[in-house]
C-alpha cells in the first residue's frame, strides 16, 4: 500500500497514521468518515439521522448531533445554509485522507483494465496517451501525465530509412521507449551502403549517451567525404539534433477536461480549465511530487494555484532511476480519495513496469 503524505509536510515526509489525527475521538472521527462518504455519493448535505440510518454508529442521533457539533467548532465539517446537514471542510477531506489506514480495493474489473492498458503498446507517446484516458475513465476526473525528463534519458537507437535516394526517415529510440521521427531532405543522393555506414557511424556516437549530449558528439560525422556527401551528412545530423532538442521539452498530456463538467458547483469549471491550459502550474505542482513510494494529496487551499483552489489532486511518481516523472488527477475536493488514491498509485505501478521493461 502506498503511503499517505500530506501535502503540507517539509523536509521528511510524513508518514501519516490513524494514530496521529489531532481528533481523538474514535465516534467523532467515524462520524466525519460517515459524512465524506454519504457527501461524496449524494452530493447533499448529511443530516444526523441519516448517518444513523445509512451507518452502523451504535448511538442516538442525539449523540451523533453533539459530535457534529463537536466537529463543526472544530471547523471539520460546515452547514452550508440554515435548516441544512453538514458537509466536510478542507480541513475535514483533510483529516479522512490522513486518517486512512488503507486505500479501497480496486474492482475486478478495473484491476483487468489496468493491466491490459498496455497490451499492444509499442512506444512511450501511445502508453502516455492510453494512461491519461484510462485514468480519466476510471477515475472520472481530469487525468494528467507528465512525459520522463528525457533529458535524462539516454539514446537506445538510431535508424536511418531510405525513401529515396535523397529522402530519409530518421527514427530515434530512447531509453524511456519513447520514438521520435523526422524526414530528413539530403542534396547528396546517398546509396544505401552509404546509408547504412552512416547510421552505423550515428549509433557509434550516440548509442547509451544522454539525450543532451549528443548533439555536441555530432560534429565530426560532417567532416568524411567530399563537399557534397558533407552537406548531405550535414543536414542529417541537424535533423537529429532537432529531435534530440525537441525531447528535451518539458511535456503534459491532459484528458478527461470533459468530466469537470459534471462535478457540480463546488468547482469553477472556468478557472479550473484555465490552470491546465497553463501547464507551468501544473509542472510546478508535480515538481513537488518526488517520491514513487507516496501519493500525494492536496486538499483545496494546499493547492498554490489560487485557480485550483477548489480542486484536490492526487499524484504520484512513475518510472525508474533518471527515467521518472508524475502522474495524477485533479477534481473536486468532493471525491472518492480512497478509490482515487487506489486508482493512481495502481496505474504509477504499472507504467513503471512498462518502462522497466523496454
Amino acid at each position: 500500500m502506498p503511503t499517505i503524505t500530506n501535502a503540507n509536510s517539509s523536509g521528511d515526509q510524513d508518514q501519516w497514521r490513524l494514530r496521529e489525527v489531532p481528533v481523538t475521538n474514535d465516534r467523532r472521527l467515524a462520524v466525519l468518515r460517515a459524512i465524506v462518504e454519504d457527501y461524496v455519493a449524494t452530493q447533499e448535505p448529511v443530516g444526523s439521522k441519516a448517518l444513523v440510518e445509512r451507518h452502523r454508529l451504535g448511538v442516538s442521533p442525539a449523540t451523533v448531533r453533539n459530535d457534529m457539533a463537536a466537529l463543526e467548532d472544530e471547523g471539520y465539517i460546515m452547514q452550508p445554509h440554515t435548516s441544512a446537514g453538514r458537509i466536510p471542510t478542507d480541513r475535514g477531506y483533510r483529516l479522512f485522507v490522513d486518517s486512512l489506514d488503507r486505500v479501497k480495493p480496486l474492482s475486478a474489473a478495473e484491476r483487468r483494465a489496468i493491466e491490459g492498458f498496455l497490451t499492444g503498446v509499442v512506444d512511450l507517446d501511445e502508453v502516455i496517451q492510453r494512461t491519461v484516458r484510462l485514468l480519466a475513465q476510471v477515475t472520472r476526473q481530469v487525468a494528467v501525465v507528465r512525459y520522463p525528463l528525457l533529458s535524462t534519458s539516454t539514446v537506445r537507437q538510431i535508424e536511418l530509412v531510405p525513401l529515396s535516394q535523397t529522402r530519409l526517415v530518421l527514427l530515434v529510440v530512447s531509453s524511456s521507449g519513447r520514438v521520435d521521427q523526422s524526414i530528413i531532405e539530403v542534396v547528396q543522393p546517398l546509396t544505401e551502403d552509404a546509408v547504412a555506414d552512416l547510421r552505423t557511424r550515428l549509433n557509434n556516437v550516440a548509442s547509451g549517451r544522454l539525450m543532451a549530449d549528443v548533439p555536441g558528439l555530432l560534429a565530426d560525422l560532417t567532416e568524411a567525404g567530399d563537399e557534397a556527401t558533407r552537406e548531405s551528412v550535414a543536414a542529417i545530423v541537424a535533423g537529429l539534433s532537432d529531435v534530440l532538442l525537441a525531447q528535451r521539452e518539458d511535456r503534459l498530456v491532459i484528458g478527461g477536461a470533459a468530466n469537470l463538467a459534471a462535478k457540480g458547483s463546488d468547482v469553477y469549471v472556468a478557472s479550473v480549465l484555465e490552470a491546465l491550459e497553463e501547464q507551468v502550474v501544473l509542472l510546478h505542482l508535480f515538481d513537488q511530487v518526488e517520491d514513487a513510494s507516496t501519493v500525494t494529496v492536496r486538499i483545496g487551499a494546499e493547492n498554490e494555484e489560487r485557480k485550483l483552489q477548489t480542486t484536490s489532486t492526487v499524484s504520484s511518481v512513475y518510472g525508474v532511476g533518471q527515467t521518472s516523472a508524475q502522474l495524477g488527477v485533479v477534481g473536486p475536493t468532493r471525491m472518492d480519495y480512497p478509490a482515487t488514491m487506489s486508482t493512481v498509485a495502481a496505474v504509477a505501478r504499472y507504467l513503471s513496469r512498462f518502462l522497466s521493461e523496454r
